[in-house]
């Protein structure tokens, strides 16, 4: 079994910054939840209603802000900090670079790379990776094993692909970005024509331009457009099992939890969440800072920001369309009827 890694709490403090309360020469080998957490472990509490599990805690450190700077220091050594989920944050980015480094970047000999593409310096290929004419990828890039990336795709500097992840022809990923196992970027978008009772294929001539500092999940799926290019703006983060359909724009900062479903030529504004399992029907407009909770259906475009919610129960359309008429409606209706009954007393 290999040896575990330790760090103390004065590399902590010198790297991520903080105040210490206690012994700096602690020494800490995992970062674990505050109510596992074991004698070396570092712990977080972000959240005031965990404040309970501080004193019973056996983590040698939490990080805390400063209103609790005295209660976590009664129990053992603190980090205080403004922002102890920000500094977490920071942290686990400095422990994986640490405890968990990257080989050394190779082209491993079972990798097919085509001659005419162009390698920047200290690139990883994976075994049985797949890089085909024209492509480029920039310096420091990491290709998973079994990825491919088809003609005339381009891979920014620093970015990582996991395994089998699929880049469409003349799809653009920027800089520092993740793409997580399994993720297709640039498969055609769902567009036919029905023709006498069958449909008729509308070839997708655009492409995918994803921004720098993106990350997506596992099995997402971004389509290409069909005209015009599918968008994803700058430091975007899409979780697992996403859709994103043909011509989508997503703005810069925006992130999506697990299960979206955003139809086509949807333009969603920078700084919006989307909670799980959420959809977005095609040609909607979300204005910035739009918050979708867990499950709503968005059909109609959102022009002011804001938290947004609703799940309705399905029906056969005609039923569906009044009812859904009529719930709007049903604030304006118990308004009146305390009106009426007010004035009937």
């Amino acid at each position: 079994m290999a040896a575990v890694a330790t760090t103390t709490l004065a590399d902590v403090i010198a790297a991520l910054g903080g105040d210490l309360l206690g012994d700096a020469t602690t020494e800490i080998d995992a970062l674990q939840p505050l109510a596992e957490a074991r004698e070396r472990s570092l712990a977080f509490l972000a959240n005031s209603r965990y404040q309970s599990q501080l004193t019973e805690s056996r983590a040698a450190c939490v990080i805390v802000a400063p209103a609790l700077a005295d209660a976590a220091a009664a129990r053992g050594a603190a980090i205080v900090t403004p922002d102890p989920y920000l500094y977490f944050a920071r942290l686990t980015q400095w422990w994986a670079a640490r405890m968990r480094p990257l080989p050394a970047p190779r082209i491993h000999p079972s990798a097919v790379v085509d001659p005419t593409a162009s390698i920047g310096a200290d690139v990883d290929i994976g075994p049985l990776a797949v890089i085909e004419a024209g492509v480029e990828i920039g310096d420091g890039a990491r290709i998973g094993p079994h990825c491919v990336v088809e003609r005339d795709a381009r891979i920014g500097a620093g970015t990582r692909l996991a395994a089998r992840v699929t880049v469409g022809f003349d799809c653009v990923i920027g800089e520092r970005c993740i793409v997580h196992g399994g993720a297709v970027i640039g498969a055609d978008g769902f567009g036919f024509a029905p023709s006498q009772g069958q449909w008729i294929k509308i070839e997708q001539l655009g492409a995918v331009r994803i921004a720098n500092d993106v990350e997506i999940g596992a099995n997402t799926c971004i389509d290409r457009g069909a005209l015009g290019d599918t968008v994803i703006e700058e430091g975007v983060k899409l979780d697992n099992l996403i859709q994103i359909a043909h011509n989508v724009q997503i703005g810069a900062h925006t992130a999506m939890a697990g299960c979206v479903g955003v139809a086509g030529s949807a333009v969603i504004g920078k700084h919006c969440t989307v909670g799980g399992a959420a959809i977005i029907l095609g040609h909607l407009s979300l204005a910035d800072g739009v918050h979708v909770s867990a499950g709503t259906a968005i059909t109609r475009s959102i022009r002011q920001p804001g938290v947004y919610s609703g799940m309705f129960p399905f029906d056969d359309n005609a039923s569906w369309e009044k009812n859904a008429a009529t719930l709007r409606q049903l604030h304006a209706l118990r308004e009146r009827v305390r009106a009426l009954e007010k004035n009937s007393k």
